[in-house]
Formats: structure tokens, C-alpha cells, sequence
């Protein structure tokens, strides 16, 4: 039946996984038209108790990602290249750096570039906000001096403390671990891509089965519901921007016009190809996202805001170590829950697709250069980035006329934050007008991106496919925001958000499997590493301590030497040359008169004999008659 429908539709994919996939969101999405409320109701509740009993699991996971990460970069498997062992990388550092950031997270930190500065700088995560604390002292309360109070220079530290961890080294890491895992069992093993080819060392030829059916089914529903939070988010924001340049309302039609106009692009971008489309723009994208940061840092209080991304690298150097394992577990506020926890389950809900497009944009590189890439690249812009653009929102409160906290914290007005910034500074339409750009290049990319990865991810090739079934995902990725996102209001959007909660965590448990699968994908590979075979040096007595033990008849300088020196025969294969020394006359009249030379002590050189490959004999224990064979 899958057959026939496929055949008559003219695509080029698996029958199996590309129509289970649509079908279980186009189910999902009907019946979240139909019922909205119970839909929201039921992954509501779900998300809650793993928000409750679960959140612990998502912190800890995404840092043992990391650390493993680390692990491979800086041990043997570090130089192992993606792709032949001999091949170049296919992209310059500086396409590769665009696209990558571009498919990432470009959007979301357009979108955040303000809002969670503000945010936090008004209600500090470990803290309370200034009203609370008025009312504290309103009350005859005493408020605590270590307390962090909203609007202080400690909670502006502790604000650009939690932005940098929730969009820096966790973020890319969570993006990394997949990606790694994609381009080596992709490009070094010559597998489809596909998750369920990630699983191969398990699976074995089982991933063309129904477990490795059921491993990419479950990718690509995940995928789209986390692209499609970001595409709501992004539309909010164009929409918010366009209504503070051009007084657009913030409407359902403007969001539907909005989505359709940039799946359009998205859909072009997508027929073109990554050569054609990603590359291009990703490229333009972010050479305009650093015009905009080098204006607002030209047109601001330039010292001001060095010095402030300065600082904030340092905070995020010295909080990174505890905020990387704090878990609420004291204080239980329950804050994580809707900023660190969502983010990471959110995050991992897409990581498929930006791991599988990184590594398609990263072949020929080595482990190294990727890990390195991947986490300290985008993780050294966003640091710049939000270090200009959060000291401005510090010094816009601070020092100057403020309002921002109102209308973000406020009003709620999250979207038009970054638009609410802009405006204290010069030329504002001109440069809301770039962002709104941006955000929606940032928008195209993601989705045409996303498209290219969920058609390879059906197919299970990289190679010509029809058209029409390449455009089918950006198409349906931008139907299913904009249905979601305008025909069930905030009540959608928040049960898509549930959703991808109650996803991350199959997710998370995959990443672990993830890291099993890599490690003993690469162990066989390049084989286990041995018994290290080293040079065996004789013991090395002074002079006096050899002429003493001479006269006592100490059998022990059958083992030892005055002149350091090793036995012959123990040197590994390959091991560099290294000169004899001419022993001084007293160990020379100890040879004479015993005929034994020195050697190692008969276990060591047991030990040598029955070690790694490439040992020779057991070394000697004595005798003139064995002199020839070790010199």
C-alpha cells in the first residue's frame, strides 16, 4: 500500500519512515485543532513530573556530554579524520563557521539578545527582585546582604552568568554529540544518514529493520516539533518588529503572511541546495549580524561595553564549574524548570538535524577540529554577542533612561525586546529593519536547513532527489507553525513547548547510547591501544657504591651500570637510536673478572619478553657467550 502511494507520488525515499513521520504529525496536529485544551492538559502534566522528578537527569546529561566530548577531542582519537584518512575539509573555516551558527541557534539568539539579560537582571535566578525586596523592608524585614536584588550590579552579574551557560558550551554540546557521531558513522563508515545509523555498532544490519525504523521515526517527529518552536518564536519577533517600524498589528494573518512569505524563501533555499542556498546566506547572514554588533558597540558607550564583554567571559569562566551541576536542590524555586530544563529538553528535540547538517557541512575534518569547532567557535561569538548587547541593556537601565525591564518583565513583550533596545540608539528604524532581516535569514536557514536534513533522514541517501519531495518538509515545517501558532493562540504554541519536553527525554537516553556507540565504533576502528613497550635502562649506581659492592661480592651488579645505560634487545620497533656509553674501568674489571654483563632483573625482563607485539626474546642474564647478540 506505502508502495503504490509512494510510487504514485513519484518520490525517491523509504515508504516506511517518511509516511509514519508525516502521518504522526499531521495527527497530532489535527488533534490539537480538535482539542486543544486536553492536548495541552495531557503533555502539560507529562512535562510537569519530568520537570519535577526528571530535571536533575537533563543537567547532568547534557555536562557528561561535554566531558565526553573533551575526552575524545584530547585523547588518540582526536586526530582520526571524518572521511578518508587523507581527505581535506570540504568547506574554508569561515563558510563553515556561518552556516553551522546559522542553522544553530542564529535565530534564538536574536531572539534572546536582549530578553534574558533583562530577564534575569530583573528577577536574578538565586535571588529576589527589587519589589520584593521593597516590600521586605516595607515589612520591617531585614533583607539578607548576600541576597542578589534585581537592578544591582550583582544581578547583572549573575544575568550574564546564566544567559552565557544556557546558550554557550551546553548549547553547542548538545548540537556536537550528534553532529560527531553523524559525520562518523556517515563519512566513516559509509552509512545512511540516518540516527538509526548511529546505532550500528548495536543493531548491526538491523537498522533497515523496525528498531532502526522506530529510532529515525522518532528523530524526525522531534525535529520538526523543535524547529517549529524556533519558527514561532522567530515569527513573533519579525512580527513585533514590523509593528514597531512600520505599526504592522500583531495579528494571526500578519503571522500566517509572516510564515508563508519565509517558507517561501526557505522552500527556494532548499531546491537550490547547500551550495546554492544555506551557504549563501548563512555567509551574508553573518557577515550583516556583525555590522549590526559593531554598530551598536561604535554607537554606544564603546569602553563601557568592552569592558563588560571582558568581565561577563570571566563570570562565565568562574560560575560555568557549578551552574554546569546546580540543580535548585536547597532553594527548590522551580526556576530551572522553565528556563535550563526546557532549553536542554527543547534543544535536544532538534539536535538531529543540526548534528546531521554539521556534520554533512564538516567532512574532512578531523575529531579535533570539529569538537574544537563546534564548542569554541559559536561559543566565543555568543559570548561577544551577548556581552555587547547585555551591558547595554545594564547601562540602558542602569545610567540611562531604563524602561526596559517594564515593558520586557513587565508587560511581557519578550519579542519586542530586542526592537525596545534598539531604539536608544541612533538610526533605530534602519537598524530594527536589519534585525528584522536577520531574524528572518536566521528563520530561512533553519528551515531550509531542517528540510535538507528531514529529507535525507527519510531517504536514507545524500543524493538527487525529486524536488517536490525535498520542499514537502519546509512546507509542512512552516504549515504546521502557523497552524499552531495562530489557530490555537499561546495554548498551542505552549503545548508544542510540552511536547518537545516529553521528547528530550528519549532524547537524552539516546545521547548516552550516542556516546557508547562512537567510543566503541572508534576502538574498533583504530584498533585497541596495547602493553606500551619502552626502553629498559639498567640501573645506574655511583662510583664509590659499585667499587664498595664489588668488594663485598654483591651479586646485585649483574643489574647495574655507573654510566647510565640500557640493555640491547629492549628498544620498541621504531624507537630512536640511542648511543652506548663506554662504562668506566671499574665496571669493565667487574665484567673481567665474573663474565657476566649487566642486565635488567631477570622478572623485568620476563615482563619484556611476554609483553606488547614486537618483542624480540627475553633479554639475557648473563654470560660473555651472550655479548655478540646484544651489542
Amino acid at each position: 500500500m506505502l508502495e503504490r502511494f509512494h510510487d504514485l507520488l513519484r518520490l525517491r525515499t523509504s515508504p516506511a519512515v517518511f509516511f509514519v513521520s508525516a502521518g504522526l504529525i499531521l495527527a497530532f496536529v489535527v488533534v490539537t485543532l480538535i482539542i486543544p485544551t486536553r492536548i495541552g492538559d495531557l503533555f502539560g502534566t507529562m512535562s510537569t513530573w519530568i520537570y519535577d522528578n526528571l530535571g536533575w537527569f537533563y543537567i547532568s546529561g547534557v555536562t557528561i556530554f561535554l566531558l565526553f566530548l573533551i575526552y575524545i577531542a584530547l585523547g588518540r582519537f582526536g586526530r582520526m579524520r571524518l572521511g578518508q584518512d587523507d581527505e581535506a575539509p570540504e568547506h574554508s573555516d569561515i563558510s563553515w563557521f556561518g552556516m553551522l551558527f546559522a542553522a544553530g541557534i542564529g535565530t534564538i539568539l536574536m531572539f534572546w539578545a536582549v530578553a534574558e539579560p533583562v530577564n534575569h537582571f530583573a528577577n536574578p535566578p538565586r535571588g529576589i527582585s527589587a519589589d520584593e525586596a521593597e516590600e521586605m523592608r516595607s515589612a520591617g524585614e531585614t533583607v539578607d546582604p548576600t541576597t542578589i536584588v534585581g537592578g544591582t550590579a550583582e544581578a547583572a552579574r549573575e544575568a550574564m552568568g546564566f544567559t552565557l551557560y544556557h546558550f554557550g558550551l551546553h548549547t553547542w554540546t548538545i548540537f556536537a554529540l550528534p553532529g560527531l557521531a553523524f559525520a562518523y558513522f556517515i563519512y566513516k563508515r559509509n552509512l545512511p544518514p540516518r540516527v538509526s545509523s548511529i546505532f550500528q555498532p548495536l543493531l548491526g544490519e538491523k537498522i533497515h529493520g523496525n528498531w532502526g525504523r522506530a529510532i529515525d521515526i522518532l528523530a524526525i517527529v522531534g525535529t520538526v516539533f523543535g524547529v517549529a518552536v524556533s519558527i514561532g518564536l522567530g515569527t513573533l519577533q519579525i512580527n513585533a518588529g514590523l509593528a514597531s517600524v512600520m505599526g504592522i498589528s500583531q495579528s494571526a494573518l500578519s503571522q500566517i503572511l509572516i510564515i508563508s512569505a519565509v517558507t517561501l524563501v526557505a522552500l527556494a533555499s532548499t531546491l537550490l541546495g547547500v551550495e546554492k542556498g544555506v551557504k549563501r546566506l548563512s555567509n551574508f547572514n553573518i557577515w550583516v549580524a556583525v555590522l549590526l554588533l559593531a554598530f551598536i558597540l561604535i554607537s554606544g558607550p564603546t569602553v563601557h561595553l568592552l569592558k563588560g564583554m571582558i568581565e561577563w567571559t570571566g563570570v562565565y569562566a568562574s560560575m560555568l564549574p557549578e551552574l554546569a551541576f546546580w540543580n535548585d536542590t536547597l532553594a527548590d524555586t522551580g526556576w530551572q524548570n522553565g528556563w535550563t530544563i526546557f532549553y536542554w529538553a527543547w534543544t535536544i528535540t532538534w539536535s538531529p538535524f543540526v548534528g546531521i547538517f554539521i556534520a554533512r557541512i564538516s567532512r574532512g575534518r578531523s575529531v579535533r577540529q570539529f569538537v574544537a569547532g563546534v564548542l569554541g567557535l559559536p561559543t566565543l561569538f555568543t559570548i561577544v554577542w551577548f556581552g555587547i548587547w547585555g551591558t547595554g541593556v545594564f547601562d540602558i537601565q542602569m545610567n540611562g533612561d531604563g524602561g526596559l525591564v517594564e515593558r520586557v518583565v513587565g508587560e511581557g513583550d519578550i519579542p519586542g525586546a530586542l526592537f525596545a533596545f534598539l531604539d536608544q540608539f541612533p538610526l533605530a528604524t534602519l537598524t530594527s529593519a536589519i534585525a528584522i532581516m536577520l531574524v528572518a535569514i536566521f528563520f530561512v536557514t533553519s528551515m531550509d536547513s531542517a528540510a535538507l536534513v528531514l529529507n535525507d533522514m527519510s531517504s536514507g541517501f545524500e543524493g538527487q532527489v525529486p524536488g517536490h519531495q525535498k520542499g514537502f518538509w519546509a512546507v509542512a515545517i512552516g504549515l504546521i507553525a502557523a497552524i499552531l501558532l495562530t489557530a490555537t493562540g499561546d495554548g498551542g504554541l505552549n503545548a508544542l513547548q510540552s511536547v518537545a519536553i516529553v521528547l528530550g527525554l528519549p532524547f537524552f537516553l539516546l545521547g548516552y547510547l550516542m556516546m557508547f556507540n562512537l567510543s566503541r565504533a572508534m576502538r574498533e576502528d583504530a584498533g585497541e591501544v596495547g602493553y606500551l613497550r619502552t626502553r629498559r635502562w639498567l640501573k645506574t649506581l655511583p662510583p664509590e657504591e659499585y667499587e664498595r659492592r664489588m668488594d663485598e661480592w654483591d651479586d646485585s651488579l649483574t643489574e647495574a651500570v655507573v654510566a647510565p645505560d640500557y640493555q640491547e634487545g629492549t628498544q620498541p620497533e621504531n624507537a630512536p637510536e640511542v648511543e652506548h656509553v663506554e662504562q668506566p674501568e671499574i665496571v669493565e674489571e667487574y665484567r673481567i673478572r665474573t663474565g657476566d654483563l649487566p642486565t635488567v632483573d631477570q622478572a623485568a625482563a620476563e615482563r619484556a619478553a611476554g609483553g606488547g607485539a614486537g618483542d624480540q626474546s627475553a633479554p639475557s642474564t648473563g654470560g660473555a657467550d651472550d655479548e655478540e647478540g646484544r651489542r
